[in-house]
């Protein structure tokens, strides 16, 4: 008996140092990330009051661009998102919207609204991809095409946009999308002066749930009502203000969501194209660029710009939020297994030694970790193996810190985009960044372990997030 407790102490010792070690680590590179987001993200909005888009704009060189939105089972918003899009400032645009073979009034609601005939059109697939069933043109919206077709998921959707697409670059963007005018433009921007071939450029994505839509067009920015949403704005900003921006400093960027954001049509095609393995296909486009660069010896650049906003519908109920949150657990596991050669393989420089094992150790395994650790740590505190004190200190500053990264997001974004333009959403920011670490973030955790067992388990049903519209 005797031997058997030591057994368990000396385990629940190994583990608590297994705690310890994930919360300086994972703490340690976010703080990294926020300190360089900081500078860059303030002295980017600075430069914005002096860099126009003007030269963009009307410059001859500006490549044309074609935005695919792949759509299944979006009739609530479907046609307010293509309106967005339709009014987008770009010199040169192509619209093309692919029904995944939509049970719901999905295309006869784009039909009616765009008064669309049914043509046919020469079709040559690069990609092998399902069936076409049809395509839908109006004369008079020549840059607007639809396309019906069998029902083979996102990727095989997005590889049907690739085949009719005939521009240099085309950007992805989710139904329940809407685009901010410029938002292409400033997307672009980073592509058209860059020396080096860019392959991909993501920008911001904010919480629509809450806003004032017009015409397809976002007219007032307002929180949301409920207090699930509102953690998600705070959850948003953190995320693409700090993390998104941090890793592309570092040059290790791993994730750009595939709701916005612009791709190199040639490269895409040579890579092979969106691929079916995992459910998570934007971050799985990500990994394998950066695979076929390093196997081809290829130079190619990621960029992440932080100004190009794109507004999108957040899950408003606890069961949808599971959905999505499980979705982006399993996907980042079947990407990093799929492409684990990568892991501290010096071929792939930040990527290999930086990112890959970041994204392995604390945004994946790290999730088990963790979740663990609040079941663990106090049985460790009743067994009497930690001191009250040092476990008070550090339940403490783990929600401090968590709590003080939220903060700061919602601090930048006032200080650098101010979205939310009233004094008391700002203070409501940031009452909710606050009271993020305490409750909200345990129940995403919840439904991102399930998504690691859903890995360990063979589990690769993509789980349909339901849009209903919430906007005034």
């Amino acid at each position: 008996m005797e031997e058997w407790r030591q057994i368990f102490y000396h385990a629940m010792n190994m583990f608590n140092v297994v705690i310890v070690s994930y919360f300086i680590l994972a703490n340690g590179i976010y703080t990294v990330l926020m300190l360089l987001s900081l500078g860059f993200v303030w002295l980017h909005n600075r430069r914005l009051t002096y860099q126009g888009l003007d030269e963009l704009r009307e410059s001859a060189v500006t490549p044309p661009v074609t935005i695919f939105m792949p759509a299944w089972n979006e009739q609530e918003v479907i046609v307010d998102s293509v309106r967005s899009i339709l009014r987008t400032d770009y010199p040169s645009l192509e619209v093309v919207v692919i029904d995944d073979g939509s049970t719901d009034a999905t295309l006869s609601r784009l039909i009616t609204a765009f008064r669309l005939v049914k043509m046919d059109l020469i079709y040559r697939p690069r990609l092998k991809t399902k069936s076409m069933r049809g395509f839908y043109l109006n004369p008079r919206i020549p840059n607007l095409l639809v396309i019906s077709k069998e029902n083979g998921g996102k990727p095989d959707a997005l590889n049907v946009g690739i085949n009719v697409c005939r521009t240099p670059y085309f950007c992805t963007l989710d139904a329940d999308c809407i685009l901010e005018r410029d938002a292409l433009l400033r997307l672009m921007r980073p592509i058209v002066r860059s020396p080096l071939n860019t392959v991909a450029s993501g920008g911001i994505v904010r919480i629509l749930n809450g806003c004032k839509v017009q015409d397809g067009k976002v007219v007032k920015v307002n929180l949301p009502k409920t207090g699930l949403e509102r953690f998600q704005v705070v959850e948003y900003l953190r995320s693409f203000l700090f993390g998104r921006t941090g890793w592309d400093l570092l040059g290790g960027t791993l994730i750009v969501s595939g709701a916005f954001a612009v791709f190199h049509r040639e490269t895409v095609i040579d890579t092979g194209g969106f691929q079916h393995e995992t459910v998570t296909e934007d971050m799985d486009l990500i990994v394998q660029i950066h695979r076929w660069a390093a196997h081809h010896k290829r130079n190619v650049k990621m960029e992440f710009t932080s100004d190009p906003v794109c507004w999108t519908e957040c899950p408003s109920t606890l069961k949808m939020l599971g959905r999505q949150r499980r979705r982006w657990q399993l996907g980042l596991c079947q990407t990093l297994w799929k492409s684990s050669e990568m892991l501290f393989n010096s071929s792939y420089g930040v990527i290999g030694w930086i990112s890959f094992p970041f994204h392995l150790y604390v945004e994946g395994l790290g999730s088990v970790v963790e979740f663990v650790g609040y079941f663990m740590v106090p049985l460790a505190l009743l067994f009497g193996m930690v001191p009250v004190p040092l476990f008070v200190l550090f339940v403490f500053l783990s929600l401090a810190y968590g709590a003080f990264l939220s903060v700061g997001s919602v601090l930048l974004e006032e200080l650098t985009y101010r979205r939310y333009p009233s004094f008391r959403d700002l203070m409501t920011l940031l009452g909710y960044a606050v009271l993020e670490n305490i409750g909200y973030r345990q129940l995403v955790l919840f439904y991102r372990v399930q998504g690691v067992f859903r890995f360990m388990t063979g589990f690769r049903t993509w789980e349909k997030v339901v849009h209903v519209g919430k906007t005034q």
